[in-house]
């Protein structure tokens, strides 16, 4: 039982980290971009935050400069995507490769550096509770942000104005134009927003998931949680638990190998990725279904008066 604890406390952890990505992107594609740079965001973000512990010894300070190299980024290609209206796909997949290069170039004389133990975080009263405690109750307040953070975007794109707004224009731009909205400045914001928590989550990962630098140490999460957008159609509650099940695969691996299971570890490995791909196949099966759900504008550029 404490095994199972400590598996389902480490399938929380590992799938914030998903989640927090995976909500910027629903930000982002719920007005009709298509952003797919967030690996390379993350990155980026992952050696902001991690610099800035380093320097600092801040975890709030390292979180503020992770959104703010992946809301910079992200801000350029929004600029680039619809203003200058450049392909989304391709550009997407220039600032993955970007994120890539500039990561490990700035990260090489991180790579020994060290942040010291983490802080240890518990409620009080309710970590000591027999099994729920250690599973549930010594979680970093990001894992509980997160979950406040999912329902505050469900109520915002469902029952707020703006958020309608910025549904209308994932939909119809051309709509929302004619009534006097600013589609361009609205999608901007929302890369920018999107972005942000990109960033967000490549900090979490390196400053708190796993405290030290490496190069890629995004690993992929970043694809994860694009796929995840499309495996939740476009609902934050669903990315949320998407996220978690991603998150349990991944760290079934290194259950299993604590449990002496002998099983290679490249197969281990495999997992996460694995899901993702039967995942997206099983999705895909029903391509009308998707297309119900997904934002009719996304990916298309928008030309104000054309």
């Amino acid at each position: 039982m404490d095994a199972f604890a400590l598996l389902i406390a480490a399938t929380l952890n590992a799938g914030t980290v998903l989640a927090i990505a995976g909500l910027g992107l629903l930000i982002n594609e719920r007005a009709g971009v298509l952003n797919l740079g967030a690996e390379g965001l993350m990155l980026v973000a992952a050696i902001a935050g991690f610099a800035t512990a380093v320097h600092t010894g801040s975890d709030t300070l390292a979180f503020g400069a992770g959104m703010a190299a992946g809301g910079l980024l992200a801000a350029v290609f929004g600029l680039l995507v619809i203003w200058l209206n450049t392909n989304q796909y391709a550009t997407g997949l220039a600032l993955s490769l970007f994120g890539a290069g500039f990561s490990a170039f700035v990260g090489i004389q991180y790579t020994q550096q060290k942040i010291g133990d983490r802080m240890r975080f518990e409620i009080p009263g309710l970590a000591d509770i027999p099994f729920f405690g250690p599973a549930l109750f010594k979680q970093h307040p990001m894992v509980y942000l997160t979950v406040l953070g999912t329902f505050a975007l469900s109520w915002f794109l469902y029952r707020s104005r703006a958020g309608l707004v910025l549904r209308a224009v994932g939909e119809s731009p051309e709509s929302a134009h004619a009534l006097g909205y600013p589609v361009r400045r609205i999608r901007l914001a929302a890369v920018v927003a999107g972005g942000a928590l990109c960033g967000l989550s490549g900090a979490y990962i390196s400053v708190i998931y796993t405290p030290l630098w490496v190069e890629g140490m995004i690993a992929g999460k970043g694809w994860i949680a694009l796929a995840l957008t499309t495996f939740a159609t476009w609902r934050p509650a669903r990315i949320l638990l998407g996220a978690y099940l991603f998150g349990g695969v991944t760290m079934l691996q290194f259950h299993l190998q604590g449990e002496g299971v002998q099983i290679a570890s490249q197969w281990l490995s495999m997992l996460p990725y694995l899901a993702t791909i039967v995942v997206l196949v099983l999705i895909s099966r029903n391509p009308t279904w998707i297309r119900v759900n997904m934002p009719a504008s996304l990916g298309k550029a928008f030309f104000p008066g054309g």
